[in-house]
């Protein structure tokens, strides 16, 4: 153990503990187990923290980011806030563009870290809650726009490769170390396609027989190669029905899954009600596609996840809706 403090809460990042859900599979029934590693527990209370902190620092380190140079990326909330934290402590100042239609809890986290948070307005056909690729592409419009016009430095999850190196240079190491090497599946729920990439290469480097699942939302399932009936989906953070994702290599993917926000949401709560485990909308996808694979053809293997953020984060939602 490091006696020694650290530097700044940035170097916190990382080496989230690994938990095995051993109640939820002896409660569900199935056959295996389900390891699940704890990134809601980082300092901005999601996976995304590893990507801000790899972005950055690449960045700074090839010359892109100036010393005080303006920061701008369009985000869910997470990868925002974990760019609010590194860019306060590097002395960046930053700009997270937003859709509406994300939980306000995570606006204001953003803006509480310094940062100057831009929403915008969702499609008039969509619902607050309800991010749609259409939605994020108006995200994406404001953001181009903020960049050009203030001279900042764009830290684009879906297109620098820090997003997926993050995950093959420490996410998927610490998986295997922490597991004993004992992981033959890894599923994870698709956004900017980053944690699956890095993760499923680390894994396939170290042993290509350990099988990765693509996992999206059943009405958005566009990677699959399947009609898209509702890309307005709850699942905030992902499936935003986009067709092509750099960090997704299809010779990585053993296979696509599809997740109902039902079963997202009620995963969640079973996750907190019987594991402890206060996580958002895309953690339960996440597990409910672990289970899914233990009831199937996966069945008696070890199937590693990622809780992905914490579910304070969605307070004002309706995956807590109703309950007292």
């Amino acid at each position: 153990m490091d006696t020694h403090p650290a530097a700044s809460v940035v170097e916190t990042i990382g080496r989230t503990p690994l938990v095995e859900l051993s109640r939820l599979v002896r409660m569900e029934g199935v056959e295996g187990r389900i390891l699940a590693k704890l990134d809601y527990l980082l300092p901005g209370s999601s996976k995304k923290d590893r990507i801000a902190r790899q972005m950055i620092e690449d960045a700074e380190a090839s010359g892109d980011l100036q010393p005080g140079q303006l920061v701008v990326e369009l985000t869910s909330g997470n990868a925002g806030t974990g760019l609010a934290i590194v860019c306060a402590v590097k002395g960046h100042p930053f700009v997270a563009v937003m859709s509406k239609g994300n939980s306000e809890e995570r606006a204001r986290m953003m803006a509480a870290l310094g940062a100057e948070v831009v929403l915008v307005d969702q499609l008039p056909t969509s619902e607050p809650g309800r991010v749609s690729g259409g939605d994020l592409e108006l995200v994406e419009r404001e953001t181009r726009r903020i960049v050009v016009e203030r001279g900042a430095f764009r830290a684009d999850q879906f297109v620098l490769e820090g997003s997926r190196r993050a995950h093959f240079l420490h996410t998927g190491p610490e998986f295997l170390e922490q597991s004993g090497e004992s992981i033959e599946v890894f599923c994870d729920f698709v956004g900017s396609g980053g944690t699956f990439g890095g993760c499923s290469a680390a894994f396939k480097e170290h042993d290509p027989a350990i099988r990765c699942y693509v996992v999206e939302p059943e009405t958005a399932a566009v990677l699959a190669g399947k009609e898209i009936t509702d890309p307005g989906h709850p699942i905030q953070g992902g499936g935003y029905s986009m067709p092509e994702l750099k960090f997704i290599d299809p010779r990585l993917v053993d296979g696509y899954l599809q997740v109902s926000a039902s079963d997202a949401v009620e995963t969640a709560r079973k996750l907190a009600r019987v594991e402890g485990i206060f996580a958002g909308f895309s953690s339960g996808a996440n597990v409910a596609a672990a289970l899914q694979l233990l009831r199937g053809h996966e069945r008696g293997k070890t199937v590693a996840v990622i809780i992905c953020d914490s579910g304070l984060k969605y307070l004002s939602t309706d995956l807590w809706e109703g309950l007292s």
